[in-house]
């Protein structure tokens, strides 16, 4: 299957002060039709930082610099003017973000808003264009669109124009759909309803959804693929299953054992020290190094390169316990303990 899209190297910098500041630090991946890749980790780990990089809509384009090659049918979305990149965005490459009710216009209907959508990446008008934005509302289930078309964000409940965004993101039947948190601001029955829509929509058009989100149990019901994301970096990558029931990255395993559950009771639940450190004060050597329960002095000055598991090409892990040393070998007993 041939990937819709491919992420190689890609770097986002944010200049302060004269000083560049890598918000994405070589970040590479790919997205194939129908399938989902989650990118998961703490906030503040450059998650969406990535994902705007991906759409170019980083919130100041002359304090915000992105290289490497980010593949579109070929062409690389970096080099492409503005006008250009426009085409495709809404159309091609669409974006749920987190919070619907600053994502709508407030002045603006609903209507008015699917209804310019249409009208720039489709070129469709009148009774033609009404069809069609009545047509995506019904398909992302919201009762009398018609009616609803009239109303403005603030009469609609949160659950509503989540699906409003979801509509108007799917208007032009886009390859790619990236969702940022699209469930966060929503109750859990609420999201429950957003999630199989989204897997619904998936599967009927085969679009390849990239998926940022901090909880795992939404992985583990919507990825086939996982990245983990730490400082920026990517430190862990693989399959679902090989993530879940294999992980390797201290972070990564940090990250699963913070989650409660049903059987959790008082003093089980270990959170993970400290907190992600600011852009401005990455650590030297590995970054996750300060809050590693299992760090060695290498850790805190070497170059970590992403090592294969076990060799499955798909899994990937930036830690050095899988150099190959004694040292290494020794301390990664503890991990299993």
């Amino acid at each position: 299957m041939e990937p819709v899209l491919v992420v190689k190297d890609l770097v986002t910098k944010l200049t302060i002060h004269e000083h560049a500041y890598n918000v994405v630090d070589h970040l590479s991946f790919e997205l194939l039709p129908g399938k989902t890749l989650a990118i998961v980790g703490e906030s503040g780990c450059g998650k969406t930082m990535a994902a705007l990089s991906l759409m170019r809509i980083l919130p100041d384009p002359s304090l915000f610099q992105s290289f490497g090659e980010v593949l579109y049918k070929d062409q690389n979305l970096l080099d492409l003017s503005e006008k250009e990149m426009r085409k495709l965005r809404g159309s091609r490459i669409a974006m749920i973000f987190q919070d619907p009710t600053s994502s709508l216009n407030p002045v603006y209907t609903v209507g008015q808003q699917l209804l310019e959508v249409v009208e720039f990446h489709l070129n469709l008008f009148g009774a033609e264009a009404h069809r069609r934005v009545l047509q995506a509302l019904e398909e992302v289930g919201i009762v009398d669109p018609a009616l609803r078309m009239h109303d403005y964000p603030h009469q609609l409940s949160g659950g509503m124009k989540q699906r409003v965004m979801i509509a108007m993101a799917l208007l032009c039947e886009p390859d790619i759909l990236i969702a940022d948190e699209p469930t966060t601001a929503l109750d859990v029955t609420i999201q429950a309803q957003i999630l199989e829509l989204m897997r619904t929509l998936q599967k009927q058009r085969g679009m390849a959804l990239l998926l940022i989100t901090h909880d795992m149990g939404i992985v583990a019901e919507m990825a086939d693929d996982v990245i983990v994301m730490y400082a920026s970096q990517m430190v862990e990558k693989g399959e679902v299953t090989q993530i879940f029931d294999h992980m390797k990255h201290p972070y990564t395993i940090g990250l699963f054992q913070s989650r409660p559950s049903l059987t959790t009771v008082r003093g089980q639940l270990k959170a993970i020290k400290g907190s992600v450190p600011p852009l401005t004060h990455y650590p030297t050597g590995c970054r996750f190094h300060p809050r590693c329960p299992f760090v060695m002095p290498k850790c805190k000055h070497a170059d970590v390169p992403n090592f294969q598991i076990e060799l499955i090409p798909e899994h990937t892990c930036k830690c050095l316990l899988y150099d190959g040393t004694l040292e290494s070998t020794e301390k990664k007993l503890e991990t299993k303990k």
